[in-house]
């Protein structure tokens, strides 16, 4: 296995072997660890470097006087080198698991331990910053030529140890195109849904790079295989996924996960602001993601009524900002059914994004009252530029004043 290397990708891992060098240098091992060595291994761009090493936190900071301990009871350094920040980690092994997502202690130890301490083997390999030889305590080579993955040790006490892994298993099998093991599936099967002692912020960070990835469909079927989606979503279903497997590869976390709630659900439409505020709770997501959520599959209700709609009734949708990613989830169900709203679009031949022509400043210097009434008149105004009944700004604030002023007939 080969891998493509960028000049910023190399500029990286030049800085990264230098840390590891000077702790080399210092009398201490030093290896790269985990995720970085997997990648190279498959041909992929590492973007970040871990470096683990038999040297203690306080024997780091002799090194790195500017090291800050970030775990630093489980050996864990943080180390910002100009652009890069660059995790070191002593060896360690793990003591008694009780909440279901982290040790109670761990015990310094050698890389061989560290190694098996850690959740599946393509990410429990080392690898020599100087030679770039590949250091393999626990088959991780091999399950990367067989495209395979395993939990290191017992599939049943890694995943219990801490639940977190599970949902790991879905983002390194969907997003590596991996298979899983059948006791390391079975293993996960067996925990039944459970990840309690994980915040809801670690499963939205986990989530995000989930549903972002063109791999999502895959990952989808794990989710509901393992039953994960109790946990992310509160109920369980198995079933297809037209519109999550047809979304563009490029689609946000918000859109896929408002294409996976319109695959479970009949009319998640119902009460988008809702059931988006419930997810926001249980998975950590910010304002603008709940926001965004509830604004996409409201969307997508209202454009099942595209045809039917005024023409300034669409021109104020398409105005919206979740408009793009609600039209995606329509392409995913009917091709057909998005060209014929983006032609609409098109036949309209003015800009997406009209500036209004008429703003309350102007009715309220007229002499118009300021209240409820107002309101109204700026809005029906702004139905009549987008349905081009008014063509230049002059007419429409004429149109605004007639409105105002009880007179219709003219205003129409």
């Amino acid at each position: 296995m080969s891998t493509p290397k960028s000049s910023a990708s190399t500029v990286l891992r030049d800085r990264a072997a230098s840390v590891a060098g000077r702790l080399i240098a210092a009398g201490h091992e030093a290896v790269f660890a985990g995720g970085c060595v997997r990648d190279r291994l498959l041909g992929l761009t590492p973007r970040e470097y871990d470096i683990a090493t038999s040297a203690t936190p306080e024997e780091i900071r002799a090194v790195f006087p500017r090291a800050v301990g970030v775990g630093e009871a489980f050996g864990v350094m943080l180390l910002r080198e100009r652009d890069a920040t660059f995790e070191i980690a002593t060896f360690r092994s793990d003591q008694a698991y009780e909440d279901g997502r982290r040790p109670t202690g761990v015990v310094f130890t050698d890389a061989a331990e560290d190694a098996r301490r850690r959740d599946f083997t393509i990410n429990g390999l080392f690898e020599d910053p100087r030679s770039g030889e590949v250091i393999d305590h626990v088959g991780g080579i091999e399950d990367l030529e067989q495209r395979v993955l395993r939990a290191i040790g017992d599939p049943r006490q890694r995943l219990a140890e801490d639940r977190l892994r599970a949902i790991r298993a879905v983002r390194f099998a969907a997003g590596l195109a991996l298979r899983v093991d059948p006791a390391t599936d079975e293993a996960i099967v067996a925990l039944g849904g459970d990840l309690g002692g994980i915040s809801c912020e670690r499963l939205g960070q986990e989530l995000r790079r989930i549903l972002a990835h063109p791999s999502r469909s895959m990952a989808v079927d794990l989710f509901e295989r393992w039953s994960l989606d109790v946990p992310l979503l509160g109920s369980h279903r198995r079933g297809g996924h037209p519109r999550v497997e047809s979304l563009p590869e490029d689609a946000s976390m918000e859109t896929a996960l408002a294409a996976w709630l319109l695959d479970r659900e009949s009319d998640p439409s119902s009460d988008p602001a809702g059931r988006a505020a419930a997810l926001q709770q249980r998975l950590g997501l910010s304002n603008r993601e709940r926001e965004m959520l509830s604004s996409i599959v409201r969307l997508h209700g209202s454009l099942a009524d595209w045809e039917t709609a005024s023409v300034a009734t669409r021109r104020r949708l398409a105005m919206e900002e979740a408009f793009e990613a609600a039209r995606s989830i329509v392409a995913a169900e009917d091709e057909g059914d998005a060209r014929r709203i983006q032609l609409d679009l098109e036949a309209f031949g003015v800009e997406r994004h009209p500036e209004r022509w008429v703003r309350g400043q102007a009715l309220l210097d007229a002499g118009i009252p300021p209240g409820p009434r107002l309101g109204r008149v700026l809005e029906a105004t702004f139905d009549a530029q987008l349905e081009g009944r008014v063509s230049t700004p002059d007419e429409a604030v004429r149109f605004a004043l007639d409105l105002a002023r009880g007179n219709p007939d003219q205003a129409s």
